[in-house]
């Protein structure tokens, strides 16, 4: 059974101006019925152009691998999230020791700062004591 140019076109899923134009260039054998319609083999016609069923299944497969190329892609992001996930954790947990070693040497700072401070008060004291000077023999000997 032959098509006519308008089953040819659903039979592939063209236009029909795409299988006229087609069948006008020589790409595709037809022959002329009595009632001036186009009648064309269908082996000629899927030669040529392939069956839309065909269309649709590789389209569809095509989909499937590129919802399963998705799918990989996805997980690999998702993986990838996890392992990114652990290493800020992991910096949180250095940052928090650090912040509590920084406040503690602070605090040792701070302390040292004092007690210099209070040491040079006493030195101070020392050096401007107007008392007479007794002599190292009397110091030592207590006279």
């Amino acid at each position: 059974m032959k098509y006519s140019l308008s089953e040819a076109a659903k039979a592939t899923g063209k236009n029909k101006t795409t299988i006229q134009r087609a069948i006008k260039s020589g790409k595709i054998s037809a022959t002329k019925g009595d009632s001036g319609s186009y009648e064309i083999d269908p082996a000629e016609l899927h030669r040529v152009f392939p069956p839309a069923a065909a269309q649709r299944d590789a389209q569809h497969s095509q989909s499937n691998d590129t919802q399963q190329a998705i799918s990989a892609s996805n997980h690999s992001n998702l993986e990838r999230v996890v392992e990114l996930e652990k290493a800020l954790a992991v910096a949180h947990e250095k940052t928090s020791g650090l912040e509590a070693q920084k406040d503690q040497m602070t605090d040792t700072i701070n302390d040292l700062r004092k007690r210099l401070d209070s040491s040079e008060g006493r030195i101070m004291a020392l050096l401007s004591d107007n008392r007479p000077q007794r002599s190292f023999l009397a110091r030592f000997f207590g006279r």
